[in-house]
């Protein structure tokens, strides 16, 4: 996520700017108040990446829009957020990590501001792209920032609220959605961010010390490569369920997508300076850890995308009710995530995060079997709770034993790949499940919506069955890779 240990020089390990290296620094604040600013700013991040899911029927119902442009609503957000975290922190080592940092609060405010302006689904396709990228750049500077302002030996707890925050922001984020939404109008889950957005990038921009990094070479190439290419193949399986999967355009993008996401491998194995450096994939634990990561982001934002429509459209629930009714699954890593990390030393990963994903798979493949069923809400709780138990058993997990597996010099980049594998899944994942939603269903009627969302949350448990595969070749202890 950051680079805890590229620094230029014992200046910059303190989190202050070279002599020479541009304006004088501003008056630094206290510890405590770089933990308030960089937490306060990340919560809007994590928060965005799940507010607009509950607030989607009602935004279908003022802006239109098919199942598959509702999608990028959450996807536009996720793959600009993925494809911007590596290229930001090596753009905060040559530029200045607080000035980009609140160059990045501003992009997010101004794109929040445009998103609630929207005249319709295109626009604000396009601003939530523009807010993904803004939290690309709040995401691993805030952390660098954050480490920055304490000794090593106290980073562990402070890094560990930072990361608390997140948690919270994802249990929170249907919840408040719903609230906002149904309280006031969608519009506000955007509004929101603004007045809390103008003050952190003051304040950050007064408070928080300058620091620079290790300036290495940008891949510029290989960020277009694989941004290109993720994005092509995702518009291709997105409306080949409206085209035809036989159609000239379809075909041409599914291979086009192909082959840039190849050129991309193929570039990386040779560039002076990788974005995804693939010695890292070297290490067995690292390479089943993204994998993991991957179909994990597919399981958690496909089941989370789909099952706030079929509770709104299909079963006349509130946008309120909808996030209470999502809190068994999304609350549970608020217990559940410390104590898998505790565990996670004790017995490693692999006993925690294939059991754990397994859990969820079922949780999913149950809900999928009582939508065709007229049970009440009652009757889904232990299957959401199962499944949160399950995933929150896995979080913590898999990401820990991937950067375990590396040397402390590649962490920043390890970090990188697993967060960025994350969100390109979320976005395979809800354009998987909304191809097979549109391919059986409809927003028709309540009985349309039910006939999608059964095989459409099938597929997401599927994915975390995968998942839970892939993670076998996690290894109980790891060497780092050198």
């Amino acid at each position: 996520m950051t680079d805890l240990d590229r620094t230029a020089a014992p200046d910059a390990a303190r989190g202050v700017a070279p002599p020479g290296a541009g304006e004088p620094g501003p008056r630094p604040g206290s510890p405590v108040l770089t933990v308030v600013l960089t937490s306060v700013a990340y919560f809007m991040v994590a928060l965005d990446a799940l507010v607009v899911i509950t607030a989607l029927p009602s935004i279908h119902r003022d802006l239109g829009g098919s199942a598959g442009m509702l999608q990028w609503t959450v996807s536009a957000y996720a793959m600009a957020y993925g494809a911007g975290i590596i290229t930001a922190a090596a753009l905060g080592d040559w530029l200045g990590r607080r000035r980009l940092y609140v160059l990045g609060l501003g992009v997010f405010t101004t794109a929040s501001a445009a998103c609630a302006l929207a005249p319709g689904l295109d626009v604000l396709i396009a601003f939530r792209a523009v807010q993904g990228l803004g939290a690309a750049i709040i995401m691993p500077l805030g952390l660098t920032l954050l480490t920055s302002a304490f000794p090593v030996h106290r980073r562990g707890a402070v890094v560990g609220i930072w990361g608390g925050v997140a948690g919270l922001a994802v249990a929170a984020g249907p919840l408040v959605g719903g609230a906002v939404t149904q309280g006031l109008d969608w519009h506000w889950i955007f509004w929101v961010n603004v007045p809390v957005g103008v003050v952190a990038l003051i304040w950050s921009r007064l408070r928080l010390p300058e620091s620079y990094g290790a300036r290495s070479r940008l891949d510029v190439p290989g960020l277009v490569l694989i941004s290109a290419g993720v994005g092509v193949l995702i518009w291709g399986l997105v409306q080949g369920t409206q085209e035809g999967w036989g159609s000239a355009p379809i075909l041409a993008a599914l291979i086009l997508g192909a082959a840039l996401i190849a050129a991309f491998l193929a570039w990386e194995a040779r560039a002076p300076e990788p974005m995804i450096p693939l010695r890292l994939f070297r290490a067995a634990s690292f390479s089943a850890a993204v994998g993991t990561q991957f179909f994990m982001g597919a399981t958690i934002f496909s089941a989370t995308f789909l099952t706030s429509q079929f509770f709104q459209f299909a079963r006349g629930d509130s946008p309120l009710g909808t996030g209470l009714r999502f809190l068994p699954w999304t609350a549970t890593p608020l217990i559940v995530v410390p104590i898998a990390g505790a565990l996670f030393d004790r017995v490693g990963a692999r006993p925690l995060v294939v059991p754990g994903l397994a859990m969820q798979a079922l949780g999913l493949a149950w809900v999928a079997w009582l939508a065709g069923t007229s049970s009440g809400y009652g009757s889904y709780v232990v299957p959401l709770v199962i499944a949160g138990i399950g995933i929150s058993m896995a979080i913590p997990c898999v990401a820990a034993a991937g950067l375990n597996a590396v040397a402390p010099a590649s962490l920043a980049k390890a970090a990188g790949v697993l967060n960025t594998m994350q969100q390109f899944g979320a976005v395979f994942g809800i354009a998987v499940v909304t191809a097979i939603f549109n391919a059986h269903g409809s927003f028709a009627s309540p009985a349309a919506v039910s006939h999608g969302y059964r095989p459409a949350v099938a597929v997401s448990a599927a994915f975390s069955v995968v998942a839970a595969l892939t993670a076998l070749g996690i290894r109980r202890r790891s060497s780092p890779l050198r």
